[in-house]
């Protein structure tokens, strides 16, 4: 049985996601994220050293790291479903895109995370200098890069519906959380194309019963 160790409004959900695309049973295991700090438990650490998910387990196995759950999942129960055919254009692409989604893109948006909580949890003498940091960071440096990428997604999603090509893949599952995030968090308002991404994936089936599975979910 594959059990995902699941926590509350992150990249876990996309696990979820995607064995509801397979079809494939799961349990999933919750965790809460610390009130004060939003950071993972230390129970995770039992499960991988760095206590973070997502993270699954299946015969003895784990595997962490969300491109790399992806790629194990589709390798091993996908039957060749949700992957373009080996030496295709859209194989590269598939390939491209797998790991953009956390090797690029979310590199400005969690430094946005970061930058744009940290007034409120320095001391209060220190909160105008902070503020002031932050904001500078932000406009200088942070917000510029979140718009190169979300024109980048909008170019490439005029392109074709998925970022693969015309069918929807694993890929698409992958780059879901960036776009979400972007969307919902970033103050970055989608373009149409990528407003009709979102609006495709929330509609799908399987992403909806991983939502019921996975409980609250913060950037759907």
């Amino acid at each position: 049985m594959i059990v995902v160790h699941h926590l509350e409004n992150s990249r876990s959900q996309r696990v979820l996601w995607l064995l509801e695309e397979l079809g494939l049973a799961y349990e999933v295991k919750r965790y809460e994220r610390n009130k004060q700090t939003m950071l993972a438990p230390p129970e995770l650490k039992a499960i991988h050293p760095l206590g973070k998910s997502p993270v699954i387990t299946e015969d003895g196995v784990t595997v962490a790291e969300t491109g790399a759950i992806v790629e194990y999942l589709i390798s091993r129960h996908g039957g060749g479903r949700l992957i373009p055919p080996e030496g295709s254009t859209e194989r590269l692409r598939y390939v491209y895109w797998l790991h953009y989604a956390e090797g690029s893109a979310m590199t400005p948006l969690l430094l946005k995370l970061v930058f744009s909580t940290m007034p409120q949890r320095a001391p209060a003498l220190m909160r105008p200098l902070v503020r002031g940091v932050s904001r500078q960071a932000e406009q200088g440096f942070i917000d510029p890069q979140i718009k190169l990428h979300a024109d980048y997604w909008e170019s490439e999603l005029a392109k074709s519906d998925w970022f693969a090509g015309a069918a929807f893949t694993a890929a698409d599952v992958m780059m879901s959380f960036p776009l979400e995030a972007a969307a919902s968090r970033a103050g970055a308002a989608p373009g149409p194309h990528v407003a009709a991404f979102l609006e495709r994936i929330h509609a799908r089936p399987a992403y909806r019963r991983a939502l019921e599975r996975g409980g609250p979910y913060a950037y759907a």
